[in-house]
């Protein structure tokens, strides 16, 4: 399950779009609300949110009244959250190699950003590191079949990459096992008004980076009239469908 990631792209992707990440995170906010729905009624005061973003969780679990620690890869997605006045402390910071102490965290929230991870057990490995005996591990991450709209609709364009793989349910299933956790997963169907609505909702999440790296190609006219045609729709707009896994410590 290890993967090649250039966590510096990634961070770099994420900075550009910190500005408006939140105007474009409607997936972010459907899968952290799922994930919150699953927390326990009671947990301990410290809370790691490991990839925090914009620091809208971050706020929220502060909002409850735990002592929040804000991590995230990117500088910029960092300072975003500092704005947003969303912990109580921040760090830069990788979650495959967590900068803390072992077993001084109550609760680790991790949404929408193992994905990113370039070994998964790893990221969970760091996660149970930190976390105290009786800790709660709560994360999301995207499965395979994520973003299947944009790999059909390029497919009939070109043979290059356009959107990154995830792993598989049963890989992701699997390391939630090693860790003692349970696992739910789902699909999510968000839809645009058309294909550059659908494409910019990526770009303004910081979801760009590609593993494999990009051609170059400018998007011309012609070739977004293209794309359009190939892309899936139905009665509701151009569709972007979404694996959603939830990984949560068994009570």
């Amino acid at each position: 399950m290890t993967l090649r990631v250039d966590k510096q792209a990634v961070a770099r992707a994420f900075g550009r779009a910190a500005s408006h990440y939140d105007a474009h995170a409607a997936l972010q906010r459907l899968s952290g609300d799922a994930l919150l729905a699953q927390a326990p009624a009671q947990s301990g005061l410290q809370l790691l949110d490991a990839g925090c973003g914009t620091g809208w969780y971050s706020r929220l679990w502060r909002e409850r009244g735990k002592q929040v620690t804000a991590l995230d890869l990117s500088p910029q997605m960092l300072q975003q959250a500092r704005d947003n006045d969303a912990a109580q402390h921040y760090l830069a910071g990788d979650i495959d190699a967590l900068p803390l102490a072992d077993n001084t965290i109550d609760l680790v929230w991790s949404n929408l950003a193992v994905q990113w991870s370039e070994d998964l057990p790893g990221a969970l490995s760091q996660f149970r590191r930190v976390l105290r005996p009786d800790g709660t591990l709560l994360f999301s991450t995207l499965g395979d079949g994520s973003l299947q709209e944009v790999h059909e609709a390029w497919s009939h364009l070109d043979a290059l990459p356009h959107a990154n793989r995830f792993l598989s349910e049963p890989q992701i299933a699997a390391a939630c096992h090693a860790e003692h956790l349970r696992y739910t997963s789902e699909v999510v169907t968000l839809h645009f008004p058309d294909a550059l609505s659908a494409m910019r909702s990526l770009k303004g999440i910081g979801a760009t980076h590609l593993h494999q790296g990009r051609d170059g190609q400018v998007l011309t006219r012609q070739r977004l009239n293209q794309l359009e045609a190939h892309w899936p729709r139905d009665r509701h707009g151009y569709r972007l469908s979404y694996h959603l896994i939830y990984g949560v410590s068994a009570s």
